[in-house]
């Protein structure tokens, strides 16, 4: 249901801001404000600040940050919607009505909590009965006593097939197969319990109700874990387990952790860990991705050591990775092989688990784990088959400055991972010349400035419009061009557009190249390229031969792009002779300084059009 921004800003203005946070939280007045200690997060001096002329409340410690809306939707754990309907009931506003069948949807959803209720409670009658011993025995061999069992709703479904059925025939069989918990076989036969011989225990949604069952079986036999279907309450990639307790705790706590399974939660809550949730027996989807979000700005994987479980983390970073941005990213804890949670709580405790979530692995050290131990690297093959997988990762990520981040990080690290080791050097007898030893400064003013201050703007300018002219040549050569020490932010941006395009179409012709430059706004950029008088690299002549063009100005950004890492290690050679002469020190400082002066005749060469690029 969409709603106008005209309606939403009177509900606010119709909102008296510190009167419904009153109700939860204890206010004093500041000045032409009101004060607290802030709900979600732990502190003895007040930094929560309430503003009901302007209609917001903010935390200078933890920067919570809202209006009426989100006090309800952050501190009470609402739906968007749920609050809307809160806040206009209160003042006197009615919601424009939705839409007719998400209207009737609404209504047939609303009669069906009461069922969902009332299942709830004989589920847990059947518990505390004769009938619930074996359910019993299993809980406690579990070590789950009364009080987590009153907790979570435990109960009991006996191995019946009519006994539910019979038990809430009130409600008639249409509610109860609406609900999920009859099913109805072929037309002409009658409804039967869905949940048959089984410890059950509720789902519910937000706000504390109960919109599924999840039920395990205490014998042999599959599946392990039985959910209730698909139902007007209840869609199992739009809900978490345990999400009521879990939202609250994670706002003292500061975290949210995702387990797999619902006795994972269970057991980190008897430990005292009460922020964590669990999916329905699926892969996290999108839109549980975004309830955590709500709840933390990097919720905790925390998935059993297993194979499975450690597939389940990469899937969970691969959805997540369209997503993410400032303010969303992942953590993520490998259990021990062959643990899950539960069963590290058992053998060492909370502490053994808090050690591990103090030091959750980031999303891009996932990413890059996962990827870079896929295969063998031994080959060319392989390396390129390693480089293209971070490259399409990274070409998924909506974020621009979170992609050019990914993009540098991998890359970096790839290139590392991939270069290719020098031999050691061989130990040779120290310097026994008279005097005293000066080592050899370096020589070209263009490397400082290079090392210094970034590139020279008409370096910059020029490899940018070769670039422009051969866009061909971008996809090929993504990380040198990322490496290119860019002084301008606008050549930065271009740069940025011109490496999105060949993230997300791979090799570029000037016609898709032309679109894409138009549909960016990326024309003022290029209106900033000024090239100066007495350059003549020939990927800037228009009557260069095309492929000499295209090979002067892929040597031209290899040179420029490797400049920054030889002028750093032979500045680091010539610190290492000022403080102690080393013999090795000394011949590998002669060795960089022959590498820059050839650099820097490549580049001289290029830049009067005299072809450095030819065979």
């Amino acid at each position: 249901m969409s709603l106008s921004p005209a309606f939403l800003d009177e509900l606010r203005a119709r909102t008296h801001l510190s009167s419904l946070i009153q109700k939860q939280l204890k206010l004093t007045r500041a000045g032409r404000e009101f004060k607290a200690c802030c709900p979600f997060h732990n502190e003895k001096t007040p930094s929560f600040y309430v503003n009901d002329e302007k209609g917001f409340y903010h935390c200078f410690g933890c920067q919570a940050h809202g209006d009426a809306i989100s006090w309800l939707t952050d501190a009470q754990g609402l739906t968007f919607m749920d609050a809307v309907k809160e806040l206009a009931d209160a003042a006197g506003m009615e919601v424009p009505a939705p839409d007719p069948r998400a209207q009737a949807k609404a209504e047939r959803a609303a009669g069906l909590y009461e069922v969902m209720e009332a299942a709830a409670r004989w589920f847990t009658e059947q518990l505390e009965g004769v009938e619930g011993g074996p359910a019993r025995a299993y809980l406690d061999q579990r070590g789950i006593d009364a009080a987590t069992r009153r907790k979570f709703g435990f109960g009991f479904a006996p191995d019946a097939r009519l006994r539910l059925k019979g038990a809430l025939k009130a409600f008639g069989n249409d509610k109860l197969v609406e609900a999920g918990l009859l099913i109805a076989p072929d037309e002409g036969k009658e409804p039967y319990d869905r949940f048959r011989g089984r410890l059950t225990f509720p789902i519910r949604d937000a706000r504390g109700r109960c919109i599924a069952f999840s039920a395990r079986i205490l014998g042999p036999g599959e599946p392990k874990y039985l959910n209730s279907p698909d139902t007007p309450l209840f869609d199992k990639g739009r809900t978490l387990f345990n999400i009521d307790k879990a939202g609250p705790a994670s706002r003292s706590a500061g975290r949210v952790i995702v387990v797999e399974g619902q006795m994972d939660v269970i057991a980190l809550d008897r430990a005292g860990i009460g922020e964590s949730i669990a999916p329905l027996g699926t892969a996290l989807t999108e839109a549980q991705l975004g309830l955590l979000w709500r709840l933390s700005p990097s919720p905790i994987l925390c998935f059993d050591g297993d194979a499975a479980g450690q597939k389940a983390s990469v899937r969970a970073a691969l959805r997540a990775l369209p997503h993410v941005g400032p303010g969303r990213s992942l953590g993520f804890v490998t259990m021990p092989a062959g643990q899950d949670p539960d069963d590290l709580l058992r053998a060492k405790g909370r502490t053994a688990l808090e050690e591990l979530l103090e030091k959750p692995e980031s999303l891009v050290d996932r990413l890059w784990r996962h990827e870079s131990t896929a295969e063998p690297l031994a080959t060319p093959e392989q390396r390129a088959g390693l480089k293209r997988r971070l490259l399409d990762h990274v070409s998924a990520i909506g974020d621009p400055d979170v992609r050019d981040q990914y993009r540098h990080e991998l890359l970096e690290r790839f290139n590392t991972l991939t270069r290719p080791r020098r031999e050691p050097w061989t130990p040779r007898q120290p310097w026994k010349g008279g005097g005293k030893f000066v080592p050899q400064r370096p020589t070209s003013p263009r490397a400082r400035a290079v090392a210094s201050g970034g590139l020279d703007p008409q370096w910059s300018h020029a490899v940018l419009h070769g670039l422009l002219r051969f866009p061909e040549v971008i996809a090929g050569h993504i990380q040198e061009i990322a490496a290119l020490p860019l002084a301008e932010k606008a050549a930065v941006q271009l740069r940025s557009t011109l490496l999105d395009a060949a993230l997300v179409h791979g090799e570029l012709d000037q016609e898709a190249l032309n679109t894409i430059l138009a549909q960016t706004g990326a024309a003022a950029l290029i209106e900033g390229l000024h090239l100066r008088q007495g350059l003549a690299f020939s990927f800037i002549r228009r009557d260069a031969d095309p492929e000499r063009a295209r090979r002067d100005l892929v040597l031209v950004i290899e040179t420029l792009a490797a400049r920054p890492g030889l002028d750093a290690a032979y500045e680091a050679a010539t610190a290492r002779l000022k403080e102690k002469f080393d013999e090795v020190a000394f011949d590998e400082q002669k060795r960089l300084r022959a590498a820059r002066e050839d650099a820097d005749r490549k580049l001289a060469t290029l830049m009067m059009g005299e072809g450095g690029g030819t065979d």
